[in-house]
């Protein structure tokens, strides 16, 4: 991105057997997104039984057919993943794409993922608890060479980081949070902030609701960055776009309007649906590409941070 610009990024699922992967990530690229993101899950949705790959196996590949795009998860989950292990794999997958990861974590939802591993389904109030000292402890990690902690849910004891990460003064974090206390996080410890909108009901609102809810969210992020004494504009804001409204790329024209709403109400980075078959997100490959193409051929697209 430059100047006023906003970052135009596709969600790419982890679903793609044999080397078709290696054929979309690598045409995300050539399309001009400046990130292309997939998702962390262990089981997801009617996708039970179907073709479904881990996230950062998954971006380490793409980073081997890739050479320009961030990549990013959107987003990990400490439901199956410890502060440790995933420091350690953002930190090799940082250095083996030359420095484009984006660490992007949530909370964890409930459903299959939250209990896979045999333990017992955590409440909303301690899956936030669980976020903040996941989210802490791995920026912790990815700063110092050496980590030690004791916590409720994690611990980490004589931990060495070497050689640290590319890009300092570590991998950058994209928190999705939308409650105080994420928000708070995020104005603290991020550098970027995730947003899929209503959280509870993705996709269920109308657009003028949707955008609504977009610009009440940003409007408690900006209130988080003051309470902590950081300028809102530090922070990047993405919004997962196929997530708030339906058909995102049904014309050029629409899509550019979308995403020139998103930047007047601040959001510094789009994401996009790349299109599936089928199911969610399905969409047509030729409308997708058409209207991405008008995008990048288009004047920058104002915002105000």
């Amino acid at each position: 991105m430059t100047g006023d610009q906003v970052r135009l990024g596709t969600l790419i699922l982890p679903e793609h057997p044999g080397t078709a992967w290696a054929t979309i990530w690598a045409r995300a690229e050539e399309m001009g997104f400046d990130h292309a993101w997939t998702l962390d899950h262990l089981t997801w949705r009617v996708q039970r039984d179907q073709p479904w790959f881990d996230a950062l196996t998954t971006l380490t590949a793409a980073a081997a057919v890739t050479s320009r795009i961030e990549l990013g998860t959107l987003v990990l989950s400490p439901n199956f993943r410890h502060p440790v292990v995933t420091a350690r794999q953002a930190m090799t997958l940082d250095h083996v794409s030359g420095g484009r990861l984006i660490l992007g974590v949530g909370a964890g939802t409930a459903g299959p993922d939250s209990t896979a591993l045999g333990t017992p389904a955590l409440s909303p109030i301690e899956r936030g608890a669980r976020f903040e000292e996941f989210v802490s402890l791995v920026d912790t990690l990815l700063r110092e060479p050496t980590t030690t902690h004791t916590g409720r849910y994690f611990s980490a004891e004589d931990v060495t980081m070497v050689p640290g990460c590319v890009r300092k003064p570590r991998v950058p974090l994209g928190l999705a949070a939308t409650g105080p206390r994420g928000m708070l996080l995020a104005a603290e410890i991020a550098d970027m902030w995730i947003t899929i909108g209503d959280v509870g009901a993705p996709g269920t609102e109308s657009e003028a609701d949707a955008f609504n809810t977009l610009r009440r969210q940003l409007a408690r992020l900006r209130a988080a960055c003051e309470q902590v004494g950081r300028p809102p504009i530090d922070l990047r804001k993405m919004v997962n776009l196929s997530r708030i409204v339906a058909n995102p790329y049904g014309s050029p024209e629409r899509l550019a309007d979308l995403v020139g709403r998103c930047a007047d109400l601040g959001f510094t980075d789009v994401v996009v649906a790349y299109p599936r078959r089928e199911g969610i997100f399905a969409g047509d490959l030729s409308e997708f590409e058409e209207a991405v193409s008008r995008m990048q051929r288009g004047p920058a697209l104002g915002r105000n941070d």
